[in-house]
């Protein structure tokens, strides 16, 4: 039986149990502790919030900034120096910056600009499907699942072909080091790589504009007020990252416990209607967002009867809220016909004025990843289902995505 302490411990320190279920131990602390006061390896008094009402409730709360430069010690005691250069976007920002910025940006994801982009992406797709092994095992992550969502960023910002293969391996360095010097190191320098090379590019289509969003981006102007310098390539940065990381984990997630159900799987396949349907369920189910990038407390906050004091961190458990019982009935069940399974029910892209920006783009591209794998490999499984899977290792809960997805499209071929 887990005790508070040890579910306490297990998400301060995200041990290797933790990243195998954390489902199970934020299960306890809805229960038990639903706001949490955690002080995880970076060092820093932090409250954990758990229940669906109270995350909802944060997301929304203009007493929970999302400007880092407000708590800038606690900030370069997790990130370090380097990130600061990188972190001048809406992400990081509160109205009226915030408003000002994602005004600039949000032409190119409504609705309509993202379902332009449904040729492209199929086109991805397809020479992506044409490219992978049929009869032998490999692994579908670096295949399929990581290039489909740089390509298409990539497109939209202009970036040249060539570079994709680098930008996906600096992000991910960028997202998966830890707190040990060495990996420290390797992060600051992946930092700088990519503030280096967004601003050599920047000042490219400053010289020669292209058909693309960078270039758009340059040249706009909201009431005579452009972007700056540093706000330009932290946009950049910020599109990239956040417009191809979470995205190749939703899929490979999606791929995997659908592999992992297969009634589940035979219900899309058998009625592709519930295919978007089938999309919002495995976001919430085991999205690829964990917890929401970092807030921190203007001023002394309650929530579920605890006191988060002015000037603490605070992170929301959106894995957690998505499994709240008192929400979803039957949570921990994976159910693509789920009543009442609509795209604001769950948390998955957020909610309040920092909404995911690219959600109609990462929803369009995991369904479209989603129908055509399985209908061109109906007979698609995992390729060693008796081991289980292997999720990533990270130093506090912010990705949700496995490590590897090993498949095999066609074993009876």
């Amino acid at each position: 039986m887990t005790t508070t302490h040890e579910a306490v411990a297990a998400a301060e320190r995200c041990t290797p149990e933790f990243r195998r279920d954390p489902h199970a131990f934020y299960a306890h602390l809805r229960a038990a502790a639903p706001v949490c006061p955690m002080t995880p390896p970076h060092g820093n008094e932090t409250y954990l919030i758990t229940r669906y009402d109270d995350a909802r409730a944060a997301l929304a709360d203009p007493r929970l900034s999302k400007d880092m430069y407000g708590a800038m010690d606690a900030y370069r005691r997790i990130f370090g120096d380097s990130s600061v250069a990188l972190d001048d976007n809406m992400l990081n920002s509160d109205a009226p910056k915030h408003t000002r910025l994602r005004r600039m940006v949000n032409s190119a994801f409504t609705p309509r600009r993202v379902e332009a982009l449904r040729p492209r992406i199929e086109e991805v797709v397809r020479n992506l499907l044409d490219a992978c092994p049929a009869r032998e095992p490999f692994d579908l992550l670096p295949a399929f699942a990581f290039p489909l969502p740089i390509a298409v960023i990539c497109d939209l910002l202009g970036v040249p072909a060539g570079d994709r293969a680098r930008m996906q391996h600096l992000s991910t360095t960028v997202a998966q080091t830890g707190f040990g010097e060495e990996a420290k190191r390797a992060q600051q320098q992946a930092e700088e790589d990519l503030h280096a090379y967004f601003t050599a590019l920047i000042d490219a289509k400053r010289e020669r504009p292209g058909d693309d969003l960078l270039s758009a981006l340059i040249a706009v102007r909201d009431n005579d007020d452009a972007l700056t310098e540093s706000e330009l390539v932290s946009t950049a940065f910020l599109l990239m990252f956040a417009g191809h990381k979470t995205t190749a984990y939703l899929i490979g997630n999606a791929v995997h416990h659908l592999l992992s159900h297969p009634e589940q799987l035979r219900a899309v396949r058998e009625n592709p209607d519930l295919t978007r349907a089938a999309v919002e369920e495995l976001v919430r189910y085991d999205g690829s967002v964990e917890s929401a990038t970092f807030r921190y407390a203007t001023e002394d906050v309650e929530y579920s009867g605890t006191l988060i004091p002015k000037g603490a961190l605070v992170q929301i458990a959106i894995s957690s809220a998505n499994r709240d019982p008192q929400k979803f009935p039957s949570p921990d069940e994976l159910n693509v016909m789920r009543p009442g399974n609509a795209q604001d029910a769950h948390l998955g892209f957020g909610h309040g004025s920092h909404y995911c920006l690219g959600a109609p783009l990462a929803r369009l591209e995991t369904q479209l990843a989603l129908t055509r794998l399985f209908d061109r490999f109906p007979r698609m499984a995992l390729a060693r289902p008796a081991e289980g899977p292997r999720w990533l290792e990270v130093p506090f809960p912010a990705f949700r995505g496995l490590a590897e997805l090993p498949v095999v499209l066609d074993p009876e071929g």
